[in-house]
């Protein structure tokens, strides 16, 4: 896997139809409103969700493969604590998610334990997971949904850490 991209913004940049200035006005807004935002909902609506329910076998063989170094990468390097024991967990919810049947406020809820700076740092090596898909429309198809997934979490560690700083 290549790690051409430096960090999550850089990411968010390459992979999701937003500027550099609007992904960080995104990131300095609350949750509810970020979920309620036009541009936000365009993105996610532009999503080829046929192209992904089409390509789920391939992209669960990928996942499959490359998703244990990374559950390993979040425990040992990261010190992120609950971390999936198998790739199941997370191409169940991307599955779920692209068949309409899990909501971007319970992907925050499961993910309310993992540190900002940890989930920040993973973002980049999650969307690199794809780089071994072949297809480039398939590529980047799964590398924005994702990119999409992970601006929802980052607006929410975000907003937890200034609430928790607030207090």
């Amino acid at each position: 896997m290549t790690n051409t991209i430096l960090n999550f913004q850089t990411a968010f940049a390459q992979n999701l139809n937003f500027s550099e200035n609007q992904l960080k006005e995104i990131l300095s807004q609350p949750l509810t409103e970020v979920l309620n935002l036009p541009e936000l909902q365009q993105e996610l609506n532009s999503l080829d969700t046929n192209l992904l329910k089409k390509t789920l076998p391939t992209v669960g063989g990928v996942l499959a493969r490359e998703l244990p170094p990374f559950y390993n990468w979040l425990k040992n390097e990261l010190g992120v604590k609950r971390v999936p024991d198998s790739p199941n967990h997370t191409t169940t919810w991307v599955i779920g998610f692209v068949h309409n049947q899990e909501s971007l406020t319970h992907l925050v809820e499961l993910h309310r334990p993992v540190p900002r700076l940890a989930l920040e740092a993973s973002i980049p090596r999650l969307i690199g997971i794809f780089e071994g898909v072949e297809d480039a429309q398939v590529r980047q198809e799964w590398q924005k949904a994702i990119a999409a997934l992970c601006l929802v979490l980052v607006v929410a560690a975000r907003e937890q850490d200034r609430a928790a700083v607030a207090v």
